[in-house]
């Protein structure tokens, strides 16, 4: 191991220790060592690793600090690898001196308002293990093309930009797993006009990813933000599954938001598995955008300032099995879906506990401009005024449902609502009770069938 303080270094916090690190990368052996101290840093220290060769670098089980006093990444690994994870498409040198870059068990400080942590360019297999990023400005960033990328056990925490930033990168196989990514400013794991493929993020705590705690003002922003506007832009093949994804409610923002302009030119994001998480205390929770072909199930998600999750101009869009509710009077709940088609929300739990409503006065399911709805099997309580609630809606099936205002006196207007146009609707064998006015409000214009619903006793005939 090249110990850095053989080479200079002296870990004091105060000496400028930038050229004894690069004296040791030039004549160590490629481990960079960091005994117990704080090493401060002026200019990035970066690895080119076709010259240097295969890297490690160690903090003494986390006792060490780098403290960057200087724009830019504290490290920045390049690498010259231009192939995917097929292992025919790796050339040169890539696997004898590049493969496995490795950070370790060290503290990554800004003392700069442009500090960045750790950035990557062009490398293979890069691996991050219990390294904490803190009062940086993006903590891990991505650029241009990387391959088979591992984070775990990490805390990215308080950094006034991006806590994990895939910026404009080419990215296949990466999974950010077991780690703390929290009260980053501009987003916890944000992904802006890159093409990625393969993305797991698993086991984390991501929560509080937004202005509130950088006295800045608002900016929207989410835990997990994707953004695939920019022309050429693709994000598909991404599981989030088994996180806690949690946050104070800010202007703007989401815990996750997935976004492509409608009617653009990119491939829409798809092939997403969103499961067995808990999320919640936003102004949206989930909100898509431009999104084809995402499963949404096994997830709580509770309390909103505005919808628990929020679907527009999507398709092929599958909702199973998720709770939706608040869990605080100040907040909301409820879905609603615009401008999508091929949507099934199935085994759903939508509940509202306050006794007048919700703030946004919004019905528990809405759906807006859509075709081919599939409603089954789920549980609607005391929804306000409706619900269900159907505007401008066709091919809207709402099937096998409970839906119910367990007050007394009921608030629910009515248990489904269809207004405006549409054609090919039916709304059966559903159980339904407990409404102010009539159970079922359909307009003629709406083309509704509704047959062989259990109605309660003020209302049947």
């Amino acid at each position: 191991m090249s110990n850095v303080q053989r080479f200079g270094a002296t870990g004091d916090g105060a000496t400028d220790d930038t050229e004894a690190l690069r004296h040791a990368i030039r004549d160590g052996d490629g481990m960079l060592h960091f005994p117990p101290g704080s090493y401060r840093i002026t200019q990035t220290i970066e690895f080119k690793l076709s010259e240097s060769g295969p890297l490690g670098i160690d903090g003494t089980s986390g006792t060490a600090r780098v403290l960057m006093a200087g724009p830019g990444p504290a490290f920045r690994l390049v690498g010259t690898h231009q192939g995917t994870g097929d292992p025919s498409s790796v050339k040169g040198n890539v696997y004898p001196s590049q493969r496995l870059p490795t950070i370790r068990n060290i503290e990554i400080e800004g003392a700069h308002p442009e500090a960045d942590g750790i950035q990557l360019i062009q490398t293979m297999q890069s691996v991050f293990e219990g390294v904490l990023l803190r009062r940086c400005r993006h903590g891990i960033h991505l650029t241009e093309r990387n391959r088979n990328v591992l984070i775990s056990h990490c805390h990215v925490y308080y950094n006034s930009g991006v806590g994990i930033f895939l910026d404009h990168v080419n990215l296949h196989q990466i999974i950010i797993a077991s780690s703390h990514i929290s009260y980053n400013r501009l987003g916890g794991i944000r992904i802006d006009g890159s093409e990625i493929r393969n993305l797991q993020i698993t086991g984390n705590d991501i929560e509080y990813n937004n202005h509130a705690q950088h006295n800045t003002d608002a900016e929207p922003t989410a835990e997990i933000y994707v953004d695939t506007t920019a022309p050429g832009s693709s994000v598909n093949e991404i599981t989030i599954s088994s996180n806690t994804i949690q946050a104070t409610s800010s202007p703007g923002g989401c815990n996750i938001r997935i976004r492509e302009a409608a009617g653009g030119n990119a491939r829409p994001p798809g092939l997403w598995s969103i499961s067995g998480n808990i999320i919640g205390s936003q102004e949206n929770n989930v909100h898509l955008t431009g999104c084809y072909g995402v499963s949404l199930s096994g997830n709580c998600i509770y309390s909103c300032g505005s919808r628990n999750l929020l679907i527009e101009d999507s398709r092929q869009i599958n909702v199973g099995t998720n709770t939706f509710r608040r869990h605080t009077p100040r907040m909301g709940t409820g879905v609603r879906i615009v401008r999508s088609s091929d949507v099934t929300v199935t085994g759903c739990s939508m509940l509202d506990e306050h006794p007048d409503g919700q703030p946004s006065g919004a019905s528990l399911l809405e759906l807006v401009e859509s075709d081919r709805i599939n409603v089954s099997g789920c549980q609607l309580i005391d929804g306000v005024p409706c619900g269900i609630d159907a505007a401008d809606c066709s091919h809207v099936n709402i099937t096998g449902c409970t839906i119910h205002d367990t007050r007394q006196p009921s608030k629910s207007h009515h248990a489904v609502r269809f207004t405006g146009q549409g054609r090919g609707n039916l709304v059966g064998l559903n159980s339904i009770g407990g409404t102010s006015q009539s159970a079922l409000a359909l307009e003629d214009t709406a083309g509704v069938t509704a047959e062989a619903n259990v109605l309660p006793a003020a209302s049947e005939g």
